[in-house]
C-alpha cells in the first residue's frame, strides 16, 4: 500500500460507511476564470484517490467557478448529456473462462436502472432542461481474446471497440461500450497507479461513440478493490461493479467531456469516489450498500445536483 492506507484500515473503513479520504488543503481554482476540463480518468485509486489531472480528491465539493453555476458544487458547461434510454454494451476482453464476472456483471448492466440509484442522475440536464432519464437496457455482450495483446494504450482501447462495435449491432450513439480487461490485462496509461477506470467518446464508423475502460482490480487489489471479499463471491468482479456504475453515470451525465464537472475538473461521480454511505453485511462478510435484482453490491455513492449538493446512494 502506498501513501499511509492499510487495508486493514481501509475495510474498517467500509465497515462503518465510509471509506475517508486524506486531508486536502483548500484549493482556490474558484477564483479561476475557466473550470479545469475533465479527461474521463478521474476515478482514481484508493491511495491516489484524485483525476487523471492530477488533483487529490474529495468526497464534497463546493460551487465551482466557472460555466453556468448552480450552487449545488457542480456546474453545468453547455454540452450534452444523455437523454432517453442509456445502452450499456460489454466487450470482455482477455481471458473470462468460468469467472462468474459475466454473470455478476451483466446482472448489474440489466439492473441498475432504474432504481434509486441511477435516479441521482436526473437531477442532470442539457441545455433545453431536458434531463438524463433513469432508464439502462443491457444490450449484449461480445468476447475478444487478447486481439490487441495484454498491455492497451488508450487508441488500443478505441480500436477494441470500432473492431467489435460491428458484432453488437453496429454503432449506437446512444450506447456506452464497456471494454472490461481481465486480470492480465493492462492499460499503459496508468491502470492501476492513476486511475481504475475511465470514460471517452470517439469517432467510430462515422458515429460519436461513448466507450469506457474497466480493468480487473484483482490486478491491483490494495489501488482498485475496497474489500477482499466481495457479496457476489467474487471480489474483482465486485470491485468492477462500483468503476463500471461510476464510468456508467458520467458518461451519461458528461459524455463529451464539457457538460457536467466541478471548477477541480471532477465529474459528478468523481466527487463520491470511494464513498459508500451506510453498509450492511452480507452472509460472507463483506460490505454491500444496494441490492439491485437480485444480487447485493458495494457501489460508491455518486453527487446530487440538487438541495445544495451531496454524496448519496440514492435520490
Amino acid at each position: 500500500m502506498k501513501s499511509g492506507w492499510s487495508f486493514a484500515a481501509l475495510t474498517g473503513a467500509v465497515a462503518v460507511g465510509m471509506i475517508m479520504l486524506p486531508a486536502l488543503a483548500p484549493a482556490d481554482s474558484d477564483s479561476q476564470e475557466k473550470d479545469i476540463q475533465p479527461n474521463g480518468k478521474g476515478i482514481g485509486t484508493l491511495f491516489n484517490p484524485g483525476n487523471g489531472n492530477g488533483n487529490a480528491g474529495q468526497a464534497k465539493g463546493k460551487p465551482g467557478g466557472g460555466g453556468g453555476g448552480t450552487g449545488n458544487g457542480i456546474d453545468y458547461h453547455g454540452g450534452p448529456v444523455m437523454t432517453g434510454t442509456v445502452n450499456v454494451y460489454y466487450i470482455w476482453y482477455g481471458n473470462w473462462a468460468g469467472n462468474s464476472a459475466t454473470t455478476i456483471l451483466e446482472d448489474l448492466a440489466a439492473n441498475i436502472a432504474p432504481s434509486p440509484y441511477f435516479n441521482i442522475n436526473t437531477t442532470y440536464y442539457n441545455g433545453a432542461n431536458v434531463h438524463v432519464s433513469n432508464l439502462v437496457s443491457f444490450k449484449g455482450s461480445i468476447t475478444d481474446g487478447y486481439s490487441h495483446g495484454t498491455s492497451l494504450t488508450d487508441a488500443a482501447v478505441q480500436d477494441v471497440v470500432k473492431v467489435n462495435i460491428g458484432s453488437l449491432g453496429g454503432a449506437d450513439p446512444n450506447g456506452v461500450y464497456f471494454v472490461l480487461t481481465s486480470a492480465d490485462v493492462t492499460a499503459s496509461s496508468g491502470f492501476c497507479t492513476r486511475y481504475c477506470g475511465w470514460h471517452t467518446y470517439g469517432t467510430i464508423n462515422g458515429s460519436n461513440i461513448k466507450y469506457s475502460f474497466v480493468g480487473d482490480p484483482s490486478r491491483c487489489p490494495s489501488a482498485c478493490m475496497a474489500q477482499a471479499t466481495g457479496p457476489n463471491g467474487n471480489a474483482g468482479a465486485d470491485g468492477m461493479a462500483s468503476i463500471i456504475a461510476h464510468e456508467l453515470e458520467e458518461a451519461a451525465t458528461d459524455p463529451l467531456l464539457n457538460a457536467w464537472y466541478d471548477s477541480r475538473g471532477y465529474e459528478n461521480a468523481d466527487k463520491c469516489a470511494w464513498t459508500f454511505g451506510t453498509t450492511s453485511t452480507a452472509p460472507n462478510g463483506s460490505m454491500y450498500n444496494m441490492t439491485l435484482g437480485a444480487r447485493r453490491y458495494l457501489i460508491q455513492r455518486n453527487w446530487v445536483n440538487a438541495n445544495g449538493g451531496y454524496c448519496a446512494t440514492g435520490f
